[in-house]
């Protein structure tokens, strides 16, 4: 070494070493001892905004959940763990024992603890000095109404994103976003939908008891406003409750009326005579002979044959569609050209998404002329129903042409969106399309719709004191297994407007593989006079025959109040549940529900001194 380096090198390179060593002792001095400023533009923090009914009742509403972590090599004693945590947790105690002791690096224990269940693990493990658990605060909601509009709502993840529904949808408009500093975030924002939670409420009741009654894999239900494309009410069946989410089957989470693509059958007939009518090309008065089938052969040598489940006889299209005869439709398609009727279709929204605001929607498949599996018999199949696949949302969008004078408006099942201070950042105006069919043929396709409620298969959808038009139709559905038609598996439908004179609603009401019963016009069609009937007294429609009175029109209601506020907690005892809710709005609190109905019990009691990020916890029955 001593012939390698010489003196002066390394007296050099140890001054060096020397000095910044010096320097950075220096430096850590400086930190150490500067004072301490706040950032002044620090990051905010913000809540995700809220999803309501368009009365603003609360349907999701934000909290936060715990995720119980345990590290095994940290645990003194599992199975005294195994044994205080098991009733809280609601797991075996050998699972947990079992859990602990084979595993070789952290897991969860369990996820999404609610508030309850984490103050009393808390609290034991103070108590009883356990070691090697840790709990990951992570963000949540809760759904006050369990199952209601499930789909729709959707559901967040555990990352704080939606990822279904409108909480997927509108991810934008609830979550919060974060900039650099506080003036450039924004706060989430609360998101109003179209339907009416009451009214939601009442039609699921009437949906469940029809699927029971009926046996039926699944059942949609659609009620919307004719006018505007609001949908006020949006049910699929079988459902799922949101609280309990990831517990759930592939059946109770799908949206149904968005994804599921289906044969509508002679329901779709309506809009293949106002297809037809609107061309000019039939004419209410005239006559089509139905002698039990429609068999022709096509200027190519393709013969055609299309049954239908009567000898009708002479009849007009109206009465075709009130017996939802088969021969008479497809003779009446023979006299469009093909093109054409594609295009009318088309027009009406089939064979694209809605564009509605949610997630997954289905095109649907309308098939074109240069098809492969285009042949003779397309157009008219076409025009019973069958050789497309359509949504109920493209159903329900469809037939506003009816109700606007030829003219469809898009569907919406978002109302309004506020701000954290409850201004108003967005509301919804209808969106009219290009109009599709003249005033006249929609005018015509009422009336045809009117008789098949009176005389035709929809009788039984009949309401007597307000006018209502209904088209049935009961399809064959495809059989998996085969590739054609099932001979047990029956689609049936029914869709309603009412009144007829100025149509204010559209009901659309689809029950899937009934058992015994399938058809449409005996399984949908009462539902449809049941659901009618709850939406009318529910709206306040104006009904023939109804008591009327004179009134000042200054009515007394009732309100619900939160206690006063003062610095000790009031006695919530007896207040309602949507009260309760309202608290969720102060972020200064952790408030916990457990059950419906009206508070019996709140911890703490009432008169405790009020303190920041207190935790409250309402028991209600």
């Amino acid at each position: 070494m001593n012939t390698m380096i010489s003196k002066k090198i390394f007296a050099f390179f140890a001054t060096l070493l020397v000095l910044v060593s010096i320097y950075i002792i220096y430096l850590y001095g400086v930190l150490a001892f500067e004072p301490v400023t706040d950032n002044p533009n620090p990051m905010a923090q913000f809540t995700r905004g809220e999803i309501l009914d368009r009365n603003g009742k609360p349907l999701a509403i934000s909290t936060n959940f715990y995720h119980l972590s345990v590290t095994p090599s940290a645990v003194k004693n599992p199975r005294l763990m195994a044994q205080l945590f098991a009733p809280v947790l609601e797991i075996d105690e050998e699972e947990i024992f079992q859990k602990i002791t084979e595993a070789t690096r952290v897991f969860y224990l369990k996820k999404r603890l609610d508030i309850t269940s984490y103050d009393t693990l808390q609290n034991i493990i103070k108590k009883n000095d356990l070691t090697g658990v840790r709990f990951d605060k992570i963000p949540g909601r809760i759904y006050p109404e369990n199952d209601l509009a499930a789909q729709l709502i959707g559901f967040m993840g555990d990352s704080g994103d939606g990822l279904a529904g409108v909480e997927y949808s509108m991810q934008a408009e609830l979550e919060p976003k974060y900039g650099a500093t506080a003036e450039t975030s924004r706060p989430g924002q609360n998101v109003y939908l179209t339907i009416d939670a009451d009214l939601q409420y009442k039609l699921e009741k009437i949906a469940h008891k029809a699927m029971a009654d009926t046996q039926a894999e699944s059942m949609m239900l659609l009620a919307a406003d004719a006018k505007t494309g609001e949908i006020l009410s949006y049910v699929s069946l079988p459902s799922v409750n949101l609280n309990e989410y990831t517990d759930s089957s592939v059946e109770q989470r799908q949206d149904r009326p968005a994804t599921y693509a289906y044969e509508p059958g002679s329901v779709f007939k309506i809009f293949s005579v106002a297809s037809v009518y609107d061309a000019g090309l039939i004419s209410p008065d005239e006559i089509f002979v139905c002698d039990g089938k429609y068999d022709v052969k096509t200027s190519n040598g393709e013969r055609v044959t299309i049954t239908c489940l009567d000898h009708h006889g002479a009849i007009t299209a109206e009465q075709a569609l009130q017996y939802s005869c088969n021969d008479a439709l497809a003779q009446i398609s023979a006299k469009v050209n093909s093109e054409y009727f594609l295009s009318k279709i088309r027009a009406l929204g089939f064979g694209e998404k809605t564009g509605i605001e949610l997630p997954s929607e289905t095109a649907g498949l309308v098939r074109s002329t240069t098809d492969r599996l285009w042949s003779g018999r397309s157009k008219p199949t076409i025009a019973i129903g069958q050789e497309i696949s359509v949504s109920a949302l493209q159903m329900v969008q469809a037939t506003t042409a009816l109700t606007n004078g030829g003219v469809p408006v898009k569907l919406s099942v978002i109302s309004r969106i506020t701000d954290k201070d409850n201004n108003e950042v967005f509301t919804h105006i209808p969106e009219y399309k290009e109009p599709v069919f003249s005033p006249v043929t929609a005018n015509y396709l009422l009336q045809c719709m009117k008789s098949t409620a009176q005389v035709g298969t929809g009788y039984r959808a009949a309401l007597g004191d307000i006018s209502v038009g209904v088209k049935t139709g009961t399809a064959q559905m495809i059989d998996s297994t085969t590739g054609g038609y099932s001979e047990t598996d029956f689609l049936s439908n029914c869709v309603a407007v009412f009144p007829t004179e100025n149509p204010e609603i559209i009901l659309y009401i689809v029950i899937t593989k009934a058992k015994g019963e399938t058809y449409s016009g005996r399984i949908v069609a009462p539902v449809v006079r049941e659901a009618a009937d709850v939406i009318i007294d529910h709206m306040g429609m104006t009904r023939e025959g109804a008591a009327s009175l004179s009134h000042s029109g200054v009515i007394a209601v009732p309100g619900e109040n939160l206690p006063e506020f003062t610095d000790v907690l009031p006695d919530y005892t007896g207040a309602s549940k949507r009260t309760i809710v309202s608290l969720f709005q102060k972020t200064d609190w952790e408030i916990s529900i457990v059950g419906d109905g009206y508070v019996v019990q709140q911890n703490p009691p009432a008169g405790t001194p009020i303190t920041e990020n207190m935790k409250i916890e309402f028991y209600l029955e």
